[in-house]
């Protein structure tokens, strides 16, 4: 194992994530070859460390490198980082205690700055978007799922509802209830599993509740109002964007995408058939194209809005995001979901954006006074 000398001009950056006992590392590994590959192109001295490995006491860390010419990771001594990037997968490994202590060590060092630090809990983004004048028309109804009670209740103003997992992931989880009226058995649930959905009826709000409690199982659960998304050809859409710190250390929107949900999905997502689309093209096709530019504007405007809002009520830095808007027929923005740990855009050109402003925001941290508050 070789060691390896910083660029005494930039940052070290360090990609934290899991140990494994096979492969080195847990953790989207084409996301972090694209990483080190971009920080290469641009001067930075980038390494993949894990929980175990990172030893800030020490004077250098045991870390991997990718050789792009065999396609291997390689172990290696590097010097200690000036910016660790949270990339650990997984919200169980977060609450480790030994990861949890690490985390803890990053927040708490006078000089390594560590950004992004937990995942999100659903309930708790609604909570604080709900808190804020700019933000909480955004948020459809919310509540904590715990009886059949809050289901009936909030069916009486709202034709089909969502429950969502409070710690749920790319749509897992996810069902659908609607009550018609008109059917023998009105009351209808429709459970997303890996590319494709389970329907339950039951003429029963009793029946209905120990579905969804097998269904859900220890798992703490939100409800929510149904939104009718914008759709064209019965497949509904939603927008993605991603918005991340610049050089200044301040927000901005590297860009939006659009997913279109695949027939018979009650979600969006690509991995349970959802397709990647142009957000312009959908909403110009619906709304026209003076429409669609006012849209497009606020969509970005109040993308900003929620990033300032979630990072205000977390009380840490935060530097990148991911965040999940609908659209309904009358052109209003509805919020579902934010991520602290974005999954890889695949349009070419904000993934490419995207990547770079990793580097300018590590940058930022390193030339600035370390503070653990915003």
């Amino acid at each position: 194992m070789s060691s390896l000398r910083s660029n005494e001009s930039k940052p070290i950056i360090a990609i934290l994530t899991m140990p494994d006992n096979e492969l080195f590392f847990r953790g989207n590994r084409t996301n972090f070859v694209d990483i080190l590959k971009t920080g290469k192109d641009l001067g930075f001295l980038v390494y993949v460390v894990t929980v175990k490995d990172l030893i800030l006491s020490g004077p250098r860390i045991l870390g991997y490198s990718y050789s792009s010419e065999d396609q291997i990771w390689h172990p290696q001594w590097f010097p200690l980082p000036n910016v660790i990037y949270n990339r650990i997968p997984q919200r169980s490994d977060e609450m480790r205690p030994e990861v949890k202590k690490k985390l803890e060590e990053c927040i708490n060092h006078p000089s390594i700055q560590l950004f992004n630090p937990f995942f999100f809990n659903k309930w708790t983004l609604f909570e604080w978007l709900k808190k804020s004048n700019s933000t909480h028309h955004l948020v459809p109804l919310t509540k904590r799922l715990r009886s059949s009670t809050t289901i009936e209740k909030m069916l009486t103003s709202h034709s089909y509802l969502y429950l969502k997992p409070e710690s749920g992931k790319a749509g897992k989880g996810i069902m659908m209830i609607k009550y018609q009226t008109d059917r023998k058995m009105p009351y209808r649930l429709k459970i997303q599993n890996h590319k494709n959905s389970t329907t339950y009826e039951t003429a029963r709000v009793t029946k209905l509740w120990s579905r969804i409690k097998k269904e859900a199982g220890s798992s703490p659960y939100i409800i929510q109002q149904g939104i009718e998304l914008s759709s064209i050809q019965n497949r509904p859409f939603d927008l993605r964007v991603l918005v991340q710190k610049n050089v200044r250390g301040r927000w901005g929107v590297t860009g939006v995408g659009a997913r279109q949900a695949g027939k018979s999905s009650i979600t969006t997502h690509v991995p349970r058939g959802g397709s990647i689309e142009d957000p312009e093209k959908l909403l110009n096709t619906l709304f026209g194209q003076d429409t669609m530019r006012t849209i497009m504007n606020r969509v970005k405007s109040n993308s900003l809005l929620i990033a300032y809002q979630i990072e205000k009520a977390a009380g840490y830095p935060l530097g990148e995001m991911s965040i999940d808007l609908g659209v309904d027929g009358e052109g209003d923005i509805w919020f579902f979901e934010a991520n602290s740990k974005p999954m890889k855009f695949d349009e070419p050109q904000i993934r490419k954006r995207s990547l770079e402003r990793i580097f300018q925001y590590c940058q930022f941290l390193a030339m600035n006074k370390k503070t653990n508050s915003v």
